[in-house]
């Protein structure tokens, strides 16, 4: 920019510009836009700053008037500014304006207009100052898109923002709060904002806002907002003091709608506690089946499920009632003396009278009473009268009930009952979880009365086959033992026989048909009664065990084991033979408790094509010949061969008098080779005692 921008004109009257260096200095290193007009508008004077408003030079805009050279808009103003000044003597000041500049930039001007007053004060001309508000003009748009930014962030952030004085006072409307929660301005002025949060979430937050007053720290937290609609909301709060010179000068708070989340974070609860729950019936209902799985009698299916009603349903009480189909009545097995039924004694019931067992076996459906009022209900609705209803709950602790029937194939076995002392809530999932319980209890009583018939029937067929008692011989002294592997268990194969042959001679055998139930009993029998027939017409021992392999081919399958130990022996010397089909060897007893066992060739089981062979075996005098089945050695902890090491040993333990007594000694035998051990399998000992020689003989 040149020092001189401006072209000098003739002295006029009234006034001197011409000559003021000051002045021409001014206008031309001037920041701002000046023009000078004379009364008929014409411009007289310009700067290099308004060149850049019009876009021409300096020299072009003298002596022309404004609609020569700048655009409409600006024409019109500078003209209406003019006409104003002549008329009214009075200035036009702060008008905005924007050109464009020859880059194709905007620019945004204040333009102000003033008269030039002279010597007489006529209004000689009117001066346009012009300032560049271009970044001024910028920073605030820029300003005014990032405030639109921000509220459209919170907008969509859906945060209700707020403000508050330094003491937490409102003194500013939030329209978005109010817009939630449908109070007036009053109404929320102050502290009204609490009395929209939820009772129970006032008090905390009242507190903690207090607390972050004091300290001047971020306040933090969650509450429930009461809407327009009545409902709540949730939302989480945050609010910062400003801090300015030390001291708070207001509060900038928002909040947060996050029920989406909340309610997300409900579901996610709920879901996860119904599969947690879903996931415990599953495993109880798995811990129920196993138990059920090993029992094996009526009476241990019903502590089954006692215990399961206790630890599985947190029953206070339980009861299983079988079915006599015959007399139409329930047989109560386990009711402690609790009645089911209005006026019954509690351990039978006919299924004509009203309870919650005898419901459930004649709808074929579970009954459920979650109080005593849904059980008078029920009761009345199945004919029980009114007074001994009211009776019966009055007199029991109970106030919850739950009726199973035991049902196998469509035929009810009888029925399940759970009663509680309070009131139970049962939902559709405990009732699927109850069915399925209810049906595996009715496969369990089924499968454990079948397996008690069939036990009393193998029972007795083993009864039938064993000797009522042993013979009696001069010189020879015999003894049996036998012990069932359980109560519970199914009889087994394990036999004994002695007999005396036509010679004299007395016949003694163990044997051991593997298996349980009635098809192993039955094989004894067929084995035993064999044995006896070829014993006392050919009794030498290899003929009749080839006898006895014969009629094993011919009667027995082919996967069937049986082995047995077979002895004659003369009675008075002990002179004897014995022959063995994979039977362990029998134990010879000394009269000073001295064990041995008879080396010899254990053989083959039965039906097993070999040659078979007989041994000498002799009892001498005082001596006691053991013939065992291998359920008194043998167990799952002890092996074969530690168990004869073991036999032999607890021999050398036995005190002389029970060395001296056959009877004594397998008692003596038995409980020692037992103890310490859970007994699997049944245990079958045969004693044959020679007594020794006396003076008198």
């Amino acid at each position: 920019m040149s020092a001189e921008t401006s072209v000098p004109r003739p002295r006029e009257s009234g006034l001197d510009i011409s000559d003021s260096d000051l002045f021409r200095g001014l206008l031309s290193e001037a920041p701002f836009a000046f023009a000078f007009f004379d009364p008929s508008g014409r411009f007289i004077r310009v700067n290099s700053t308004f060149t850049e408003l019009t876009g021409h030079p300096v020299e072009r805009h003298l002596d022309r008037r404004p609609a020569e050279l700048l655009p409409a808009d600006l024409t019109a103003l500078i003209d209406s500014a003019l006409r104003r000044i002549g008329e009214e003597g009075l200035p036009v000041t702060d008008q905005r304006i924007r050109t464009r500049a020859g880059n194709g930039d905007t620019r945004h001007w204040a333009v102000s207009l003033f008269p030039m007053h002279g010597e007489e004060g006529v209004v000689m001309g009117a001066a346009l100052f012009g300032v560049d508000l271009t970044e001024r003009q910028l920073t605030e748009e820029e300003l005014k898109r990032s405030e639109e930014r921000y509220r459209s962030l919170v907008e969509s952030q859906q945060q209700l923002v707020w403000i508050t004085s330094p003491t937490g006072t409102v003194v500013e409307d939030a329209p978005q709060w109010r817009a939630i929660t449908g109070q007036g301005l009053e109404e929320y002025l102050a502290h009204g904002w609490l009395d929209a949060v939820h009772p129970d979430d006032r008090p905390g937050a009242e507190e903690a806002w207090r607390e972050a007053l004091r300290g001047r720290t971020m306040f933090e937290w969650s509450y429930r907002v009461r809407t327009r609609a009545s409902g709540y909301r949730h939302f989480e709060v945050r609010a910062v003091p400003i801090i300015r010179h030390g001291g708070v000068v207001e509060w900038v708070g928002a909040n947060t709608d996050v029920t989406p989340q909340r309610e997300a974070e409900e579901m996610r609860g709920r879901l996860t506690d119904q599969l947690g729950a879903a996931a415990l019936r599953t495993a109880r209902l798995q811990g129920a089946t196993a138990q059920l799985a090993e029992a094996l009698t009526v009476e241990q299916v019903v502590q089954v499920i006692i215990d399961v009603g206790r630890t599985a349903l947190a029953a206070d009480h339980s009861a299983v009632a079988l079915l006599d189909p015959d007399r139409g009545t329930l047989k109560v097995i386990n009711s402690g003396g609790i009645p089911d039924a209005p006026g019954a004694p509690g351990e039978e019931l006919q299924l004509s009278q009203s309870s919650v067992m005898t419901m459930a076996v004649n709808s074929r459906r579970p009954v459920f009473a979650e109080s005593p009022e849904s059980l008078r209900a029920q009761l009345v609705d199945a004919g029980a009268e009114a007074d001994q209803i009211a009776s019966f709950v009055a007199h029991t602790d109970e106030r919850a009930w739950v009726g199973l029937p035991l049902l196998a194939a469509g035929r009810a076995l009888g029925a399940l009952r759970f009663s509680f002392t309070r009131p139970q809530k049962i939902s559709q999932e405990d009732g699927v979880f109850l069915e399925a319980l209810a049906g595996q209890c009715a496969l369990a009583v089924e499968r454990a009365t079948l397996f008690e018939r069939e036990h009393r029937t193998a029972e007795t067929l083993q009864r039938s086959l064993l000797p009522d008692r042993l013979p009696v011989v001069r010189g020879l002294t015999l003894a049996q033992r036998f012990r069932s592997g359980s109560r519970h268990v199914q009889v087994g194969g394990d036999w004994y026989d002695a007999f005396v042959l036509q010679d004299g001679r007395v016949a003694a055998v163990v044997g051991d048909v593997m298996g349980k139930g009635v098809k192993a009993a039955a094989g004894m029998g067929r084995i035993r009664n064999a044995m006896r027939a070829l014993a006392l017409t050919n009794p030498p021992p290899a003929a009749v065990l080839t006898g006895l392999d014969r009629v094993f081919e011919a009667t027995e399958e082919e996967e069937q084991v049986t082995t047995l130990a077979y002895m004659v022996v003369e009675p008075g010397t002990g002179e004897g033979t014995l022959a063995l089909a994979g039977h362990p060897p029998p134990l010879l007893v000394s009269p000073q408790g001295t064990a041995l066992l008879h080396e010899t060739e254990p053989g083959t089981p039965l039906g097993w094509a070999t040659s078979r062979r007989q041994f000498r075996f002799c009892v001498p005098p005082g001596h006691t010949a053991v013939l065992y089945s291998d359920g008194l050695v043998e167990n799952r902890k002890r092996g074969l061969d530690a168990g004869l090491r073991e036999l032999s040993s607890v021999v050398a333990e036995a005190p002389p008098e029970v060395v001296a007594s056959p009877h004594m000694l397998l008692d003596f035998l038995v409980d020692r080779m037992l103890s310490g051990y859970e007994q699997d399998d049944d245990v079958t000992v045969l004693a044959v005692h020679v007594p020794a020689a006396t003076k008198s003989d």
